[in-house]
């Protein structure tokens, strides 16, 4: 939820920008655009408005040639190079790897302050969005009352009339002709079927004609769903004055539209008429305070006046105006459409996903492993350079390493010679820490195995700021951002990777592909080994996140080594006790399954 409703605040942020701009364009070109391209572009509006309201992941997979490529790998046959996917668990302590033999430790970070504040303005959006819609509904409940007064007219010359008025505006959909006394307008309603409504009482034929064709522009023109529409964003922006001023111009905009319409089918010397007709209905009129779901004859007394004015100077359209029109409307649609990219970029933040677009790989259901857990599991095949992947969504996301990160710490302070090879022992300085195997000297192995922060915490200090960025950035380490403090960029805090990128960036690493030497490579592989039986050597880190004293995620992530054929994997889950240990728990259960045994 807070992710929806950062990105929503940034992408409205963004759309109210191109808003102002068509707003300043049309300002600028009015004379060069004619009536109805100025309620066109006022269509360009929605696009904006929708683009903040789709989920941030729609942007995210807007490449379909890529989306069809990975779909159909699915039902590639890799099957061959691994079998046994998705069957039954085999029984961890008593299968091929045995005890695991690793330790789970980790500490609690305090995210008050944000996750609070997201979570108020979540609540703020909410409650408005609410209050908002009880307000515009409330206020629009006389409209059902005119709907439920409405009868329908039985008056054959005006039955008559329209049905000549249909023709001459060119519907022929079925639209009812009604009459209601609490009208005090001539209106269209209904979002399904629509109905033309006529005030009741006397009104001389040639009256009723202006007010048919003008209500009959509306439906042919779609207007009462697109007020519809106006309603539901004014209520979804409540907080956006932007949005209820363009609206507001939009339908003075729709009426300027609907009279020049009306006035092209009409003779020159109806217009007066016309306009004397659209007058005759200010005096009932009070200037709406909230959107109305109707498309009226009439609005407020000063957008009658405009209309007016506009209806008495009107002159045909000419080509060369209808050209002009078409061209900038044109122009300005392909301006909303270069916004798509800049949202996707929004969307696609290097802090959110990861960009994976592969032939070498196959997805798999693998949801019964993860016993109602939220997850996702990864591994790379290194003979056959293939990948399976649980919840492609999830693989490519990008999270907090936590612990797993200390794989890459180790690897930076041998190479950078902040740690010896050959000697890898740190004094202890006495602070008592929480858990009693961190409160003594460590060694790498030691380190590793027991996941003792302060010890990777030194190293981190004394390799610095600089040298620390070059590396990631060297090995494409996810969003290599660790402006979140040297001691603790990579505890639920600003470096982020997905399950995907951590696979990516050992299998470099493994295969020597890295920055890294082989001695310094070697040295981390040892501490990492967890366990050997039949051949299959286990090598891997645990991390777990624990927020606000709550354990949200967790991460087991390493490789398999069979002896003819090396396996990386990584494994992310979210949720209630979702620590690393379930994590690693879940990933022997899968590769037992696959039969990754022995060489």
């Amino acid at each position: 939820m807070s992710t929806f409703i950062t990105f929503f605040l940034m992408a409205t942020a963004l759309s109210s920008v191109w808003i102002l701009f068509i707003l300043i364009f049309k300002r600028i070109l009015k004379n060069h655009i004619s009536a109805r391209w100025q309620y066109n572009l006022g269509l360009l509006f929605f696009a904006l408005l929708i683009m903040p309201l789709m989920p941030s992941s729609f942007f995210a997979s807007l490449n379909i040639g890529g989306w069809l490529s990975q779909w159909l790998n699915t039902f590639s046959s890799y099957g061959a190079a691994i079998s046994g996917i998705g069957t039954t668990p085999g029984d961890i302590d008593g299968g091929v790897y045995g005890a695991a033999g690793f330790q789970d430790f980790a500490i609690s970070v305090n995210h008050n302050a944000p996750g609070y504040l997201l979570t108020v303005i979540m609540g703020i959006w909410v409650m408005g969005v609410i209050a908002t819609a009880f307000v515009v509904l409330y206020c629009n409940k006389n409209l059902r009352l005119i709907k439920e007064s409405v009868k329908p007219v039985k008056n054959e010359d005006l039955l008559s009339l329209f049905l000549q008025c249909k023709d001459e505006v060119g519907i022929k959909s079925d639209v009812m002709l009604g009459s209601s006394i609490m009208a005090k307008t001539p209106m269209t309603m209904g979002f399904l079927k629509a109905q033309v409504i006529l005030p009741a009482g006397k009104m001389s034929l040639s009256d009723a004609r202006f007010a048919m064709l003008h209500e009959l522009t509306h439906c042919k023109n779609k207007d009462v769903q697109f007020n519809t529409l106006m309603c539901l964003f004014q209520i979804l922006y409540w907080f956006n004055p932007l949005v209820h001023f363009v609206f507001k111009q939009m339908r003075l905009d729709r009426e300027l539209a609907c009279d020049a319409s009306v006035l092209e089918i009409l003779p020159k010397e109806s217009h007066a008429g016309y306009g004397v007709t659209l007058l005759s209905f200010v005096k009932s009129l009070s200037t709406p305070k909230v959107p109305s779901f109707a498309a009226r004859m009439s609005d407020s007394k000063p957008h009658i006046i405009r209309r007016v004015r506009h209806i008495t100077s009107y002159t045909s359209e000419s080509g060369l105006m209808k050209i002009k029109s078409i061209c900038l409307f044109f122009v300005m649609l392909l301006l909303v459409f270069c916004k798509i990219p800049i949202i996707s970029a929004l969307a696609n933040n290097e802090d959110e996903l990861y960009h994976f677009n592969a032939d070498n790989v196959s997805y798999t259901d693998l949801s019964y492993f993860f016993d109602g857990l939220v997850g996702s599991f990864v591994l790379y095949d290194i003979n056959a350079g293939w990948y399976i992947i649980h919840n492609p969504d999830m693989s490519v996301t990008r999270v907090s390493p936590n612990s797993t990160y200390k794989i890459i710490s180790a690897l930076v302070a041998l190479d950078t010679g902040v740690l010896d090879a050959g000697y890898t022992g740190r004094e202890w300085d006495g602070t008592v820490h929480i858990f009693e195997a961190w409160n003594q000297p460590q060694t790498l192995t030691s380190a590793m195995h027991s996941s003792t922060n302060w010890y990777f915490q030194d190293l981190d200090a004394q390799v610095g700021v600089e040298r620390l960025t070059f590396y990631l950035t060297q090995l494409s380490y996810g969003n290599r951002n660790i402006s979140g403090g040297i001691a603790d960029f990579w505890i639920e805090s600003s470096l982020r990777i997905s399950p995907l990128e951590q696979v990516r960036v050992l299998a470099n690493i493994y295969r020597g592909e890295s920055i890294f030497e082989a001695k310094h490579v070697s040295a981390v592989k040892y501490a990492l080994r967890l366990s050997e039986i039949d051949g299959a050597v286990l090598s891997a880190k645990t991390g777990t996140g624990i927020v606000n004293g709550s354990t949200i995620n967790g991460w087991f992530t390493g490789y398999v080594e069979t002896g003819s054929n090396t396996f990386i994997f990584a494994t992310y889950i979210q949720g209630d006790n979702g620590s690393g240990s379930v994590a690693a728990q879940i990933t022997l259960s899968i590769l037992e399954s696959m039969g990754i045994k022995r060489g």
